[in-house]
């Protein structure tokens, strides 16, 4: 049996969206029993209109809805946004809607319980309800992030940690982004999802995972491993695997996910095609210096502020684990020596009202074409 399958999708109509989930329960065997608690783990990491390709497609969560109601299986829509009131994110994300129509329940993750794990993080907090569920079926979208390259399946997965404790587990990882990657590497481990179903229809790239720009991928990706499936599309985007965290924290970990088969991988969709002219942040040039801190700055992208957009709300204040930033008069000032390179401050931004500039070191060796 193949680790992945790849389906040609150019829509969101419903009758593709109803065949890809069935095919990609099917091609690996996902059964649904009566009674099951199934919980749809969408990518809502804040409140915006659909047509932002910001969060999981709702008719793709539709479609696994009514796959996992039409087995007699109890699924559940849920997600716990960084900073947004739960409610109303998922309503202009389109996920209200869907509960309501099938008369099923979409709720946040709250209520963190304590997880023990035999690795570098020995206590990780995540919700509840994740851990009760019978079955957590992921659903995250195709998209490049600022600070750990493209989030896939594995990233959508630190939606598991309730609300604010993620700001503190960006604090607590600081700088170090290969060090983040072990802590979704853990958080992936300790959930196990039955099935990754990612919406690539219609992604993004650029400044992702919130202030980037649509981009077609016009896929629908599937596979109950979703590391071997991050690293798949992160190639197929053109990306390169020594820039992506997720794959270096692998690699050190000894994951056999590392090696890449084509033999792996099937569907209608060539797992050889290249996505033309994806654009990846540039927030960091890799691996010439060794990984300390006051290096790390240095070869980072910073966030600064675009007053002209900025509408005074305040979220990118009261994100920063690290109090880096104050809020006065729609004006922002940051203190770059606490600055931890998270980017939550311009991941929560709803009008991109935050960017990245190079540093003088790293504008340097994009222009040199530096890598290491």
């Amino acid at each position: 049996m193949s680790k992945i399958y790849l389906m040609s999708r150019d829509d969101y109509g419903a009758d593709g969206m109803r065949s890809a989930v069935s095919e990609a329960f099917s091609r690996f065997g996902v059964d649904i029993t009566s009674g099951e608690r199934v919980l749809l783990k969408v990518n809502l990491v804040s409140g915006h209109d659909v047509a932002r390709r910001v969060t999981t497609d709702p008719a793709l969560v539709r479609a696994v809805a009514s796959y996992v109601l039409s087995r007699g299986g109890v699924p559940m829509i849920c997600d716990s946004p960084g900073i947004d009131n739960f409610r109303a994110a998922a309503t202009k994300a389109g996920f209200m809607s869907v509960a309501s129509e099938l008369g099923i329940e979409c709720s946040e993750l709250v209520d963190p319980v304590d997880t023990t794990r035999g690795t570098d993080f020995h206590k990780i907090a995540l919700s509840r309800k994740v851990l009760e569920a019978d079955k957590v079926i992921n659903l995250p979208k195709l998209k490049t992030h600022g600070q750990m390259y493209m989030t896939g399946g594995v990233k959508n997965l630190f939606g598991c940690v309730p609300g604010r404790l993620k700001a503190g587990w960006h604090y607590n990882v600081g700088l170090n982004r290969e060090k983040f990657a072990g802590l979704l590497l853990d958080i992936y481990a300790t959930v196990k999802p039955a099935l990754t179903i990612i919406d690539g229809v219609i992604g993004q790239d650029g400044n992702g995972p919130t202030s980037g720009e649509p981009y077609n991928f016009g896929l629908i990706g599937a596979s109950p491993d979703a590391l071997t499936l991050d690293f798949w599309l992160c190639r197929m985007m053109g990306g390169s695997l020594d820039d992506y965290p997720l794959y270096r924290a692998a690699v050190s970990r000894g994951y056999s996910e590392c090696k890449l088969d084509p033999a792996d991988v099937e569907g209608d969709f060539d797992s050889e095609h290249r996505f033309e002219g994806v654009k990846f942040p540039k927030t960091r040039s890799m691996r010439l210096l060794p990984p300390l801190p006051f290096l790390e700055r240095l070869m980072t992208s910073r966030p600064v502020h675009i007053p002209d957009r900025c509408i005074g709300c305040g979220r990118c204040e009261a994100v920063c684990a690290a109090h880096a930033l104050k809020h006065e008069n729609r004006k922002l000032h940051f203190d770059y020596s606490k600055c931890i390179r998270c980017y939550c401050c311009h991941e929560m931004c709803p009008v991109k009202a935050i960017e990245f500039k190079e540093s003088a070191l790293l504008s340097l060796m994009n222009r040199l074409g530096v890598r290491s």
